[in-house]
């Protein structure tokens, strides 16, 4: 097995006043050849949106597209007729296809929305668009590593057009989980905020941690909050 330590520092970052974000791969103006994606993991956004500031309509095609709620309330409209609100803990999922818009905005006028954006390329092209919701409480996700996205849709997953396998946990203090991986397979580790040893190696907020085959282990939280990412090998 091997891991790399990527340091939260060593992201790309952009000001735009209303928004302000960190980016884990190379996304609109940071570029970096060395950080384009993990296997179909293309986009990792560390998003803070100022009250009542958000994206306007935009398209997207062929991605598979899932915003994760830190804090704050995400405002959803779309070209398919949906719209939704989705706060704290809770997720939304777009699968673009063969070609969608939508906006995202923060709806409340006093408070910031803070999010993770991650995208992950499709092992399907032109496929129909789709959009879901799914909220996950904190018994959902305290001291275990709990599956809201996958290919087969188990566990009450959200289904996603790729071969992977995303997990989202809290851990403090004694809470332990533990996750093998199939042969072949890779796995990303994002600390959302908080911290947590993974594998042995401590993990603050925004760093993250690949490996190679193997497995992990997650222990000695201190209000950690993460997402995990189980993926097949692409190209």
């Amino acid at each position: 097995m091997t891991q790399t330590l990527i340091k939260s520092e060593t992201r790309g970052q952009a000001n735009h006043g209303w928004l302000k974000s960190n980016f884990s791969f190379s996304f609109a103006d940071y570029y970096d050849p060395t950080r384009m994606n993990f296997e179909s993991l293309r986009v990792i956004n560390d998003d803070w949106i100022a009250p009542a500031a958000g994206f306007p309509a935009h398209p997207h095609k062929d991605a598979e597209i899932f915003s994760y709620v830190l804090s704050g309330t995400i405002e959803h409209k779309d070209s398919m007729g949906n719209g939704s609100r989705v706060g704290a803990g809770g997720v939304q999922y777009m699968s673009a296809g063969s070609g969608v818009r939508h906006s995202e905005f923060n709806p409340n006028a006093d408070k910031a929305l803070e999010i993770l954006q991650v995208w992950l390329l499709p092992n399907v092209g032109g496929a129909k668009p789709r959009y879901e919701t799914l909220e996950l409480s904190e018994a959902d996700k305290r001291g275990k590593l709990k599956l809201f996205l996958s290919e087969d849709g188990r566990e009450g997953a959200m289904k996603i057009r790729q071969d992977a396998d995303i997990y989202a946990g809290l851990f403090d203090g004694n809470e332990t989980a533990s996750l093998t991986l199939r042969a072949g397979r890779k796995a990303y580790i994002h600390m959302a905020r908080g911290a947590a040893d993974v594998n042995g190696t401590r993990l603050s907020r925004g760093d993250a941690l690949t490996l190679d085959g193997g497995g992990l282990i997650i222990e000695n939280g201190a209000k950690a909050e993460l997402l995990v990412f189980d993926l097949a090998p692409v190209g």
